[in-house]
């Protein structure tokens, strides 16, 4: 981690460079990134990241590499580490280890992708199909050791869990896991947490979208397993939802200075979360985004009063 002295002269620069308005440099200047223990090794992760879907793939399939390097640079000057991509994000693996190497920044990243050759309908996967698209994954991120796998999308369980398994046990990867954004998914997701091996679960988790409460984060917290959220933005209706209405002043009570801040600090409240990945292809999304993470959080009654502001919003 950076030093305090460092962090202030950084977001300084940054803050002119990027335009930062004063509320979100006044967040960053404040509090170091609030960190969480993986469960199954102590290992300590910083509670915000990167996701490399959506606008940051369709960024790096342009290869804008000034953006990409301008957004994996405010991930790590911010003080996070975990970029969240996967072999089905285009070219998000490829341009975020090519920019990440040019840039020499590639060891203070997390890198998470996943993989998942299982066809649709729940058809097998087979295991040297799924050993060639992790090649291909370490190919494209230019890295000899991989921090975590995850199989996506619950793509053929057994098979795939297998073979991360196998390559855990090798050295090769160093955290293993699976992912649903989809609620119909939840029992059979629930079903793996039960009976396989894993570190990690990543799934959806908004203010707007709280399912997962109910059994998936008991039995991540029961089994010691870490939560990647995907979505804190409820796949960006909660901005339509939002639309130009200012920030409570409330919310200034828990160190919340812009919606993103407000919606990732609901997030990472709930103590089961490891850490939320919201993605962008923006530098100053990213480091507004970071700043979610540093501060106070939300207490019990705090965020009952956020569910109830976001329960009386127009639908989206």
């Amino acid at each position: 981690m950076i030093s305090r002295r460092d962090w202030l002269r950084i977001t300084a620069g940054a803050g002119a460079a990027l335009g930062l308005n004063p509320r979100v440099l006044a967040a960053l200047q404040s509090q170091e990134v609030i960190m969480r223990a993986i469960p199954s090794t102590g290992e300590r992760l910083p509670v915000i990241g990167l996701g490399g879907a959506n606008t940051y793939s369709r960024v790096a399939r342009a290869e804008d590499f000034d953006q990409i390097g301008g957004v994996l640079n405010a991930l790590v000057d911010g003080g996070a580490t975990v970029l969240d991509t996967a072999a089905g994000y285009g070219a998000s693996e490829d341009v975020s280890g090519r920019v990440a190497q040019e840039l020499g920044i590639a060891e203070r990243i997390f890198w998470a992708t996943k993989v998942n050759v299982a066809g649709r309908g729940g058809s097998p996967a087979d295991p040297a199909d799924v050993l060639t698209q992790i090649e291909r994954s370490f190919e494209r991120l230019r890295i000899p050791s991989i921090d975590l796998i995850q199989v996506h999308n619950m793509g053929d369980p057994p098979t795939q869990l297998g073979v991360l398994e196998r390559l855990q046990a090798a050295g090769r990867i160093r955290y293993m896991g699976i992912t649903t954004t989809s609620e119909r998914q939840y029992a059979a997701l629930a079903d793996v947490m039960r009976n396989e091996p894993i570190d990690f679960i990543g799934i959806d988790y908004a203010v707007d979208n709280r399912t997962p409460e109910e059994v998936i984060f008991p039995l991540a917290q029961e089994r010691r397993i870490g939560v990647i959220v995907y979505l804190p933005f409820g796949r960006s209706r909660m901005w339509a939802r939002i639309g130009d209405r200012p920030l409570p002043e409330w919310a200034a009570e828990f160190d919340a200075h812009t919606w993103a801040q407000f919606m990732l600090k609901f997030v990472i409240a709930h103590p089961a979360v490891t850490v939320a990945t919201p993605g962008t292809s923006d530098p100053e999304h990213m480091t507004d985004n970071i700043a979610g993470g540093r501060g106070r959080l939300p207490n019990a009654q705090q965020i009952e009063r956020m569910i109830e502001l976001v329960e009386n919003l127009p639908s989206a």
